[in-house]
């Protein structure tokens, strides 16, 4: 009815005839609300028989994609994981999905707020997540889901924008772990908490799917389920201990470092599997009689000898300790067909960043190359989702959000820099996605021993600025290094064995790359004039 006044009277100018300009301004607006009015009640009707999807998001820490089977690595055969892999077969796989800064901390803070870290404040592991603002659990919560977390939060603040939450306190422990509660006083970060018997990512199943049986079952729910695996140290549950005990684990060609990556001073620089590292090598640390899982005698091998022992040493334990994920990432699937909730609800399995495993002679993060900025990403969800689709569009952690909020019908917060990707999952990727995208680690030589960087990707390069500087932020070094650039032609290179920045076949790409690269930051609002020290080394060493 009050469409069909509005109508009318807006279509008789006689109607207006003695309103001053104020007036018909009073009156337009009240019509305009009446007739959104209107369209919202459509809206709602339109909607009455929409089912609003559940979201079950789970995701562990330092999982690499060369460790999950279905990404087809030379750990596939002998590491299988049938149960991740059963969400990527059901649904979808997706090949490049990048965290934009691959370190903890800013990683989670990227996921909740669709922001980067100079965005959201949190650049580095020292930085505190600001809980006052707005994230993807407020905006679900508010819309109507149950929301909870459950497991590794790694934020520093108390969780905000969940019903419930049960953290560990900082990284947590592997075995019989604390876990801090929704209604007991917060302790910050890695203080307090009530311990629990048992393996940690068993704990943290279990908490997962007792939430799950006790939530208010009238509301669509949202569970981020985090765990603590496989990050270091990396002590695996006892019905583990003898997994591969009989089994070479497979090398990667670089594990024997050519010298043709990295910096050419570099033999300081980067967690090392062997002792080119004095002060961060795997080798060093599984030779000391005090390393948990045992220590390894390397007395009589030769040098290459003993980087294979401790590789050999570090992989078995890591893949045991990812063995775990996998039981409970089944556990979970169990639980959704058992309750009938596997058709409404959308399953997410995730890391907050990849991880090295051998390759370059590396193993931690923190660096841009592929191994460490490789975040795998599959997703199940039998109404919108074919099985078995493969998906090759470059996806960020700052998209997740928006994603999940699109998918539960909320509008997108203009702040968050992501974008949503449902629509890509669906074999229909926007004209206008990203063929790039920027990466940037501000924790300047902290205990990993890596240089601050930032640095473009697009499908087929890479190029990577080093700038070496501490830039005031928390927990980096103040000792800058010499800044050095680093290009890579993944077409051709796809393991980043040559940089190529000095061959003059690619002068002109380059020069189009560091363009790009300024408009990227420029679009990102992460210009480099609030850095005097910064601008100023870039003259030198930009051209």
């Amino acid at each position: 009815m009050f469409k069909l006044m509005r109508i009318k009277n807006l279509n008789n100018p006689n109607k207006f005839k003695n309103f001053n300009f104020k007036k018909k301004f009073i009156w337009i607006f009240i019509l305009c609300v009446c007739n959104q009015f209107i369209k919202c009640e459509q809206i709602q009707t339109e909607d009455k028989n929409f089912e609003t999807p559940n979201i079950l998001y789970i995701m562990s820490d330092d999982h690499a994609k060369n460790a999950i089977s279905i990404y087809g690595s030379r750990l596939a055969e002998i590491s299988p994981t049938p149960n991740i892999d059963r969400i990527g077969n059901e649904g979808i796989i997706f090949n490049h999905v990048f965290a934009t800064n691959s370190i903890c901390t800013p990683s989670r803070a990227s996921i909740l707020t669709g922001q980067y870290g100079h965005i959201n404040g949190v650049n580095t592991l020292r930085d505190d997540f600001n809980n006052n603002s707005n994230h993807l659990g407020k905006i679900l919560q508010k819309s109507g889901y149950n929301t909870a977390i459950i497991g590794k939060w790694h934020l520093h603040t108390e969780p905000t924008g969940f019903d419930y939450y049960n953290v560990l306190p900082g990284q947590g422990k592997y075995f019989n772990p604390m876990l801090k509660e929704k209604g007991e006083p917060w302790k910050y970060h890695n203080k307090g908490g009530k311990r629990y018997e048992g393996y940690v990512s068993d704990v943290i199943t279990d908490e997962s799917i007792k939430w799950l049986e006790n939530r208010d079952k009238s509301k669509p729910f949202f569970l981020m389920s985090h765990h603590k695996a496989p990050h270091g140290l990396w002590e695996y549950a006892k019905r583990h201990e003898n997994l591969f005990e009989e089994v070479d684990i497979p090398l990667p060609n670089s594990l024997y470092e050519n010298k043709k990556h990295g910096p050419l001073k570099g033999e300081k620089y980067g967690s090392s599997i062997s002792d080119r590292n004095p002060k961060r090598s795997m080798l060093n640390q599984v030779s000391r009689k005090n390393w948990p899982t045992g220590a390894i005698d390397t007395f009589g091998l030769t040098k290459k000898g003993k980087i294979y022992a401790a590789y050999q040493k570090y992989l078995k334990d890591y893949l045991r300790t990812a063995a775990s994920i996998d039981e409970n990432v089944g556990r979970l699937l169990d639980y959704l067909d058992k309750n009938n909730l596997s058709d409404n609800t959308m399953v997410i399995y995730t890391s907050d960043q990849g991880q090295f495993l051998g390759e370059h002679d590396y193993f931690d993060k923190r660096w841009m190359y592929e191994e460490s900025i490789s975040m795998p990403l599959l997703i199940r969800y039998p109404k919108k989702i074919k099985p078995k689709q493969v998906n090759n569009d470059i996806i960020l952690n700052i998209d997740f959000a928006p994603t999940f909020l699109e998918l539960a019908k909320q509008t997108i917060p203009l702040e968050m820099q992501g974008k949503s990707f449902l629509s890509n999952m669906q074999s229909n990727t926007p004209k206008d996605w990203r063929k790039s995208m920027y990466y940037r680690y501000w924790m300047h030589m902290a205990s990993h021993y890596n240089p601050a960087h930032y640095g473009i990707r697009t499908k087929e390069y890479k190029l990577i600025f080093f700038y070496g500087l501490p830039l005031n932020q928390k927990g980096a070094v103040n000792t800058p290094t010499d800044p050095y650039w680093e290009f890579y032609d993944l077409k051709n290179d796809p393991n980043e064995n040559n940089n190529l920045y000095f061959n003059d076949n690619y002068k002109n790409l380059i020069k189009k790359l560091k363009n790009e690269l300024n408009l990227k930051k420029e679009k990102l609002l992460d210009t480099d004039e609030k850095y005097p020290e910064l601008e100023k080394l870039k003259e030198k060493h930009w051209n």
